[in-house]
């Protein structure tokens, strides 16, 4: 004979549960206590925070900066030590990466750098190694417009020349600083350097000139990125040890 389960009903509203139905809290265990103890507090949060600080900083605020200035120190010096320029007495005279402002009374016997827009206070400053940015004027810009249309007419004052000048004598570089001119803008000057040696009792041929341009001409990097290029400082060192340092007759 089959037997029928008893249903206990449900407790009325308002009413506690049958003890029987209730699981008693059960004892904590020995990994509760041993989870309890690993858990930090506030202190432990503190502590982990400033070993990792420490960590951190020196790890890469002193063994990674003295590490990759020992491997540039011996894979790549000169450039590590701002690709310096030795003059004929082997002191530094410049940066390969920094152009140079010359004196206007030198200017006629040397290649001229891109017009700088750099100033100091409002002065004109070009090619202060302090300072870079460029003008920031739009191509609509009258400002602009003004500032090209009177660096083409110098050069062609300066140079001899009655058509167009390359772009890099008549604009500004973004920074200021740009030690580099196309070989098309040295190409433009040699005629007129020459003839300014010459007046200063040198004897300078254009084709000696020409040739120090072609030597000095850096091609594209990699062969595949930017443009030819010239170091306007080497090339004008190049001048003096070739031809002497010019001096102006009065």
């Amino acid at each position: 004979m089959q037997r029928t389960p008893t249903l206990i009903p449900d407790a009325p509203q308002g009413t506690a549960a049958p003890a029987a139905l209730t699981a008693p809290d059960a004892p904590p265990t020995p990994d509760d206590a041993a989870h309890a103890a690993e858990t930090p507090g506030a202190a432990g949060h503190l502590k982990s925070a400033v070993i990792a600080i420490l960590i951190f900083t020196v790890a890469l605020g002193l063994i990674s900066p003295i590490v990759m200035t020992g491997v540039a120190q011996v894979a790549f010096p000169k450039q590590a030590n701002g690709s310096l320029i030795p003059g004929p007495d082997g002191q530094p005279v410049g940066s390969e990466l920094i152009g140079q402002a010359i004196a206007p009374a030198s200017q006629p016997f040397y290649f001229a750098s891109r017009p700088s827009a750099l100033s100091s206070g409002g002065t004109p400053a070009p090619y202060d190694a302090s300072n870079s940015g460029g003008t920031n004027l739009s191509q609509t810009s009258q400002k602009q417009h003004d500032a090209v249309a009177t660096n083409v007419a110098a050069a062609q004052a300066a140079y001899g020349v009655t058509g167009p000048i390359p772009a890099d004598l008549a604009m500004a570089s973004g920074s200021g600083l740009d030690p580099h001119i196309t070989p098309e803008a040295a190409r433009v000057q040699v005629a007129a350097i020459v003839a300014n040696r010459t007046m200063a009792g040198q004897r300078v041929a254009a084709a000696d000139v020409q040739r120090l341009v072609d030597a000095n001409t850096d091609g594209r990097t990699l062969g595949l990125l930017g443009q030819p290029r010239v170091n306007v400082l080497q090339l004008n060192l190049a001048l003096d040890a070739q031809f002497g340092k010019p001096t102006p007759r009065p």
